[in-house]
């Protein structure tokens, strides 16, 4: 969700009202998910590097996220949606901590929609800590490093029991990763736009799934393979 920032400036407005017409967007697209029946709406909110912001920034984006979830987590509940928070959620405030852990409580028995918020979170943190998982468990004699393969590294990681992401979209025209989920979107559908995160609104989130479904995704395959298989 990039461009809050260059949002309020273009408006002359200071960054954290940026931040807050973002939080618009993200209800908006909440609301698209589960018109179009998406299962999983994973939102990058905070990386593991944007600690290195203006302290008085990352202040205000700690301030919203506890806002966000006093004032959301109802609204989510009622409709349907399970909110979960990955990432390094140690690194937050202790009050923010145990709001993240009621929200989750209380939507855990939502099935309309998982939203999951990454907080705290970089693609490399996420493969790092399941390596150290499994380092701890061949050090105690508990497996042979022989065993570990692909399926037991994606078993530690961050969300193993949701399936890999389809489509990664990011906002405000950068063309890059940027450390999100990089194990999980190794076959994710890009789509790139320069429009910034406050700007993405239901037409422009109807357009990326509309790119989406043309494609053709060949997972190694080869186009008549897959093909073959649609017009089985």
């Amino acid at each position: 969700m990039d461009g809050n920032g260059r949002w309020a400036r273009k408006r002359l407005m200071p960054r954290y009202l940026g931040h807050r017409a973002g939080l618009e967007a993200v209800r908006k697209t909440v609301e698209q998910c589960i018109e179009y029946g998406v299962e999983v709406l994973t939102l990058f909110a905070f990386s593991s590097e944007n600690w290195r912001r203006p302290k008085k920034e990352v202040g205000m984006l700690m301030d919203l996220f506890m806002s966000a979830l006093n004032k959301e987590v109802r609204r989510l509940d009622r409709n349907g949606v399970r909110l979960r928070i990955i990432g390094a959620r140690e690194a937050f405030p202790q009050a923010l901590q145990d709001k993240i852990a009621e929200a989750e409580r209380k939507t855990a028995g939502n099935d309309k929609l998982v939203l999951q918020i990454a907080a705290n979170y970089g693609g490399r943190w996420d493969v790092t800590q399941a390596a150290r998982i499994l380092a701890r468990r061949v050090a105690r004699g508990e497996m042979d490093p022989e065993a570990i393969d692909e399926a037991m590294i994606a078993s530690e990681l961050a969300f193993p029991d949701l399936p890999d992401p389809d489509l990664f979209i990011r906002t405000g025209g950068e063309q890059r990763l940027s450390n999100f989920v990089l194990w999980q979107a190794a076959y994710a559908e890009l789509y790139f736009t320069d429009l910034l995160w406050p700007d993405f609104d239901a037409q422009a989130f109807a357009d990326a799934l509309i790119s989406f479904a043309g494609r053709e995704r060949r997972f190694g395959r080869t186009s008549e393979q897959v093909q073959g298989e649609d017009g089985a």
